[in-house]
């Protein structure tokens, strides 16, 4: 599956980019395959993995802030893998036949 999801810390002032870098931190040391972008962090893996890294980042962030907002959408389908480049090339061979 492909979780795509924002971590926002409430209460902690104008910028979150410290608090943002430490969810970041937790994806990425969880070794399972990730992309972040401006607006989202995708993780692709089996559920419990997937959900299980969403709720330690959410915990990495509201341990230094009073509230956290979480946006998530989810692409589920089972057996497939590399979702989360897979997805993109497709799209991308089809804008380069014009």
């Amino acid at each position: 599956m492909l979780v795509a999801f924002s971590i926002t810390p409430l209460g902690t002032g104008e910028s979150v980019g410290d608090l943002v870098a430490e969810a970041v931190r937790v994806v990425r040391a969880s070794g399972l395959p990730n992309r972040t972008d401006a607006m989202f962090t995708t993780v692709e893996g089996e559920w419990d993995e997937v959900m299980a890294v969403v709720k330690q980042a959410v915990d990495a962030v509201s341990a230094r802030a009073p509230r956290v907002s979480v946006v998530l959408k989810a692409d589920v389908r089972p057996d497939v893998t590399d979702g989360l480049t897979a997805k993109v090339a497709r799209v991308e061979a089809r804008l380069a036949e014009g």
